[in-house]
């Protein structure tokens, strides 16, 4: 099972350039004619800052949806969690990021084979503490 690490949520916008054009995955194109104003990660990433927070992800169980260990989570706990969103969890006590399943019986599902889903029963704690509405990482 994945656990998570809270974090804090960082109230500071660092505004960065941004290049509002496309960025080419085939052959390069020019950059400096397409430079605009700036862009900050925290208005990209964060809707509601006073009800949003990071949790560094420990483990590989939900890799096929792109969350990789050390990738950091941003979590909102404005929203609802409805069916198949990514949620910040405790299960009895511990923490994991799952996907929430709601047909066919309330779930948590993990995004790799190598996991089993978490059914959700009536000896079950589980109280969703959040919707992951981003995730962020190095690549260095």
């Amino acid at each position: 099972m994945s656990k998570v690490t809270l974090l804090k949520p960082r109230g500071v916008y660092t505004n960065i350039p941004f290049y509002a054009g496309k960025v080419s995955a085939g052959f390069p194109g020019v950059v400096e004619e397409h430079m605009e104003e700036s862009l900050s990660l925290d208005q990209l990433l964060i809707n509601n800052p006073e009800s949003t927070f990071f949790a560094r992800v420990q483990g590989d169980s939900m890799v096929d949806a792109g969350i990789f260990q050390n990738d950091v989570l941003v979590i909102d706990r404005s929203y609802t969690a409805t069916d198949k969103d990514i949620v910040v969890a405790l299960v009895n006590n511990e923490f994991t990021v799952k996907r929430l399943c709601t047909k066919g019986g309330l779930r948590l599902q993990a995004e790799n084979s190598n996991y089993s889903d978490i059914p959700i029963t009536g000896e079950t704690e589980l109280v969703i503490w959040g919707v992951v509405t981003g995730v962020a990482r190095s690549l260095k």
